[in-house]
């Protein structure tokens, strides 16, 4: 039998904030095919980090599992902006990979992929800042038009070997003059990485924004408007907190900026016939 994430399992124990300063639309699938009990209780943990990291940020969430078909995809513009976490890889049919028995496949759903490209082109319609978390970063590349590398060969700067552990520390360089490099306002980070594959070719709009030692690219940003992406994991809780904070934080108040740009500043009191 599968493993299965529950929906309790990675809620907070921390209420949502009554008066929240953005409401975030975060998409992940908590199941998805061939997931054993070690992936289950990353996709446990990472979601509850983010979510919990969210609250404590002042922001509400609202959860689209792509577990199942999505009733209404287009619920992402409705929120102040929209989250993708990490999970199973993209199909290779999305992104005109002809590739049958890749290396190292896995959690492939191609139903959960097309639910998920129409809630990106729903935020992104409605001018929300998106940012996405390895799957999350590689789904938005695509829906952009670009590629992946489907296994990465050379694989010991991003992800554990046979018999290791599967994360490991990797140093990553942010370009200078970006958005991620501004976030963080240092040339480098510490990321969380357990990754076999990765963004080739970037989508339209998008610039190289974090790279890794070996040049493969590990983050990307739109100059044009806040669209992020990094292939690291930042709400792996092994990982520096300041981090996290600092790249969840930004984007939250680009959420709230959004929030305050939309909202009426005073509404118009209906009369009473």
């Amino acid at each position: 039998m599968s493993a299965v994430v529950r929906l309790e399992e990675v809620t907070p124990a921390r209420p949502m904030p009554s008066q929240p300063t953005a409401h975030v639309a975060v998409l992940v699938s908590l199941n998805f095919p061939d997931m054993d009990e070690a992936v289950a209780e990353l996709v446990r943990r990472f979601t509850r980090v983010a979510l919990e990291t969210l609250v404590e940020l002042g922001a509400s969430y609202e959860l689209l599992d792509t577990s199942t078909p999505l009733a209404d995809p287009t619920a992402a513009a409705r929120c102040d902006g929209l989250l993708l976490l990490g999970g199973g890889d993209v199909a290779g049919s999305c992104y005109g990979s002809s590739l049958v028995d890749v290396p190292h496949s896995y959690g492939v759903d191609e139903r959960a992929d097309r639910d998920a490209f129409a809630a990106i082109e729903a935020a992104e319609r409605a001018d929300r800042p998106v940012l996405g978390i390895c799957r999350g970063a590689q789904l938005v590349n695509v829906h952009r038009g670009g590629t992946i590398i489907p296994d990465l060969q050379d694989f010991a700067l991003h992800r554990g070997g046979d018999g290791e552990p599967l994360f490991l520390d990797e140093k990553i360089r942010l370009v200078p003059d970006t958005r991620l490099h501004a976030i963080f306002g240092t040339d480098g980070v510490v990321g969380r990485s357990g990754h076999h594959q990765a963004v080739e070719e970037l989508g339209s709009g998008l610039r190289l924004a974090a790279v890794a030692e070996d040049g493969v690219v590990e983050g990307f940003d739109d100059p044009a408007r806040w669209v992020v992406g990094v292939q690291w994991h930042p709400e792996d809780d092994d990982g520096p907190t300041s981090d996290r904070l600092t790249l969840f934080g930004s984007f939250v108040a680009a959420c709230a900026e959004r929030r305050r740009a939309t909202t009426p500043t005073n509404p118009t009191t209906p009369t009473t016939p």
